[in-house]
C-alpha cells in the first residue's frame, strides 16, 4: 500500500471521524465548506495543509482570518494518537488513503466536482481504474429476477467491450450488474457510501481486488455504517467518475436513483444519463425520459453499446459547443461544463475553491474559448451571456485580453473580436 502522504494526513485530522472503535473521541471535524474556507485561507498565505504538522504550524494558525476557530483546528490537529491507532487499522484492511491535495486524487472528480470533491477518499483496489471512465449503472435496491438478469447481462456486455462498470455497490441492480462485469473478466468502480473496510475484507470481493479488475472507494470512513445523506451523496460521484449511466430502474419522484438522475439532467450535466424504457419500465423510468433521459437502445453486442455511449458523449459535447458559441444558451446561472473544464485543467488541486479573484485566477483557463468565441465582433454583454459570467467579469477577461494584444474593440456600438496577426482581423 502507497504511503500517506503528509498533506494527507493534516487533512485526515482535520475532516475525518477517525473511527477506531465504539468508544471513538467526539470530534467536531470540520465540514467540507469548512475546509474549503481554511484551503483559501492557507493559500492566501502560501501554505499546504501538511505546514499545520510542522514547526510553521502555530505562525499560520496566528494568521488565520478571525472566521476560523483556532482552537478548533488546534484540537483537531493534536489527533495524532488517533489518527496512527487508524492507519494501522486501515492498512491491516489494504485499505489507501489519497487527499485532494495529492497528485494522483481522480482527475475527474477534480475537473466535475470542483470545490464538492471530498476532501479525503479512501479505497481498495487498482485506483487506476479510476481515471478510465465507464457506463454507471444505477437503480432499485428491491428487483425481480428478471431485472436482476437484466442488471448482471450489462454487466456481461460492458466486460465484452472493455468498458468498466460504475456503481454504488448496493443490492439490487447496482450489485448485480458489478457482479455480471466481474464474472465475466471485466472491470468495476464500486462507490460506496458506508461500510468500506467490511468490503475490503470479504471473501465475495478478494479474487477481484487481487486482479486488480475492482476498486472500490468511499469519501466516508471505512468504519462508517449507512447513512442516507451520504447514500445521496455518493450519486454525483458515481456520475463523475463514468461516461455515461443508465437508470435500469427508478421509482417515482422519490429514493437515490431519482435524486441522482434528476441532479443530473437538470443541473450537473456530467454525463448524459440513458434510461430503460418501454411498457414495463414503470412511471418512474418514462418521467426520467420526459426530463431529458436518453432512450437506452438495448445494445446487443459489443459494437452496439461502444456506439451508444460514443453517440451519447458526442451529442452532449456538440450541445455545450452550441452553447458556448451563442446558438443555444442555458437557463442556469452556473458556469457551463466546457468553461468549467477549460478552467480546472489550470488550477492545482487545492485550487478548486473560489479564490475571490477570478479575474486574475480563471484567465488562463477561459482565453482558448474567449478567442474562439470572438471570431466574429460581439459586445460583452453576449460574452458575459454565452459563458455565463456577470458583465463585470466578462469586461474583466475582456479587458486583459485587449492588454495582451490578443482582441481588438470597436466603437459605435463597442464590441470586441479577435485580431489576425496575418491579415488583421479574422
Amino acid at each position: 500500500m502507497n504511503e500517506v502522504s503528509e498533506n494527507a494526513k493534516a487533512i485526515l485530522l482535520l475532516t475525518a471521524p477517525l473511527i477506531v472503535s465504539k468508544k471513538r473521541e467526539p470530534t467536531d471535524i470540520l465540514s467540507l465548506k469548512e475546509y474549503n474556507v481554511l484551503v483559501r485561507a492557507l493559500h492566501g498565505l502560501g501554505a499546504q495543509p501538511q505546514d499545520l504538522l510542522n514547526s510553521q504550524s502555530k505562525s499560520i494558525l496566528g494568521e488565520l482570518p478571525d472566521g476560523l476557530d483556532r482552537k478548533r483546528l488546534e484540537t483537531l490537529l493534536n489527533r495524532g494518537f488517533l489518527l496512527s491507532q487508524a492507519l494501522i487499522e486501515w492498512h491491516r484492511r489494504g485499505i489507501w488513503i489519497i487527499s485532494r491535495a495529492d497528485a494522483s486524487y481522480p482527475k475527474r472528480f477534480k475537473g466535475k466536482l470542483r470545490e464538492q470533491a471530498p476532501a479525503v477518499l479512501y479505497g481498495c483496489g487498482d485506483r487506476a481504474l479510476l481515471e478510465q471512465g465507464g457506463l454507471a449503472v444505477v437503480g432499485s435496491r428491491n428487483i425481480t429476477d428478471v431485472l436482476k438478469e437484466y442488471a448482471e447481462k450489462i454487466g456481461a456486455l460492458a466486460a465484452e467491450s472493455c468498458v468498466s462498470i460504475v456503481s454504488g455497490a448496493a443490492r439490487g441492480i447496482d450489485s448485480s450488474a458489478m457482479g455480471g462485469a466481474l464474472q465475466n473478466g471485466g472491470t468495476v468502480i464500486g462507490v460506496m457510501a458506508d461500510s468500506l473496510g467490511r468490503a475490503a475484507l470479504a471473501k465475495s470481493n478478494r479474487e477481484a481486488l487481487q486482479e486488480e479488475n475492482l476498486v472500490l472507494i468511499s469519501a466516508y470512513d471505512p468504519s462508517a455504517g449507512f447513512n442516507v445523506g451520504h447514500a445521496m451523496q455518493r450519486n454525483k460521484m458515481i456520475y463523475a467518475l463514468a461516461d455515461a449511466g443508465l437508470v435500469v430502474t427508478s421509482d417515482y419522484n422519490k429514493g437515490g436513483t431519482w435524486a441522482g438522475a434528476i441532479e443530473q439532467l437538470e443541473k450537473l450535466h456530467f454525463a448524459p444519463v440513458f434510461v430503460r424504457d418501454g411498457a414495463n419500465c414503470g412511471h418512474g423510468n418514462a418521467a426520467l425520459i420526459k426530463h431529458g433521459g436518453l432512450h437506452w437502445p438495448e445494445p446487443q453486442n459489443r459494437q452496439d453499446l461502444l456506439n451508444a455511449i460514443a453517440n451519447a458523449v458526442n451529442e452532449e459535447a456538440e450541445l455545450s459547443q452550441q452553447e458556448q458559441l451563442g446558438l443555444s444558451v442555458s437557463k442556469s446561472a452556473s458556469t457551463s461544463p466546457i468553461v468549467e473544464r477549460k478552467i480546472m485543467e489550470t488550477l492545482p488541486i487545492e485550487e478548486m475553491v473560489d479564490s475571490g479573484n477570478p479575474a486574475d485566477r480563471l484567465m488562463d483557463g477561459v482565453t482558448e474559448i474567449l478567442l474562439d468565441v470572438l471570431r466574429e465582433p460581439m459586445r460583452a454583454e453576449k460574452v458575459a451571456e454565452i459563458l455565463k459570467v456577470s458583465k463585470s467579469q466578462a469586461n474583466a477577461w475582456l479587458k486583459e485580453l485587449r492588454a495582451e494584444g490578443k482582441i481588438e474593440k470597436f466603437a459605435k456600438p463597442v464590441r470586441y473580436q479577435v485580431i489576425d496577426r496575418a491579415n488583421r482581423l479574422l
